[in-house]
């Protein structure tokens, strides 16, 4: 079983493999069923399916917005 990462909106993350520009980074922009990041290198957007964000992710770089 996979466990679920404790993100927020606004976390800078790394995730297993690097984008196509090279950065291995992402801001967090969405959270819920899908996953919305933006690629700190290139500005990409993605969204990936929260079970296959929690696959990939590796850890929090930066922190985001406090609650």
């Amino acid at each position: 079983m996979i466990p679920i990462a404790k993100v927020r909106v606004g976390d800078v993350v790394r995730l297993k493999k690097p984008h196509a520009c090279g950065a291995n980074e992402w801001e967090v922009e969405k959270l819920g069923m899908d996953v919305g990041l933006v690629c700190a290198g290139c500005g990409r957007k993605v969204r990936l399916v929260r079970i296959e964000f929690d696959r990939r992710f590796r850890g929090i770089v930066g922190g985001g917005e406090e609650s």
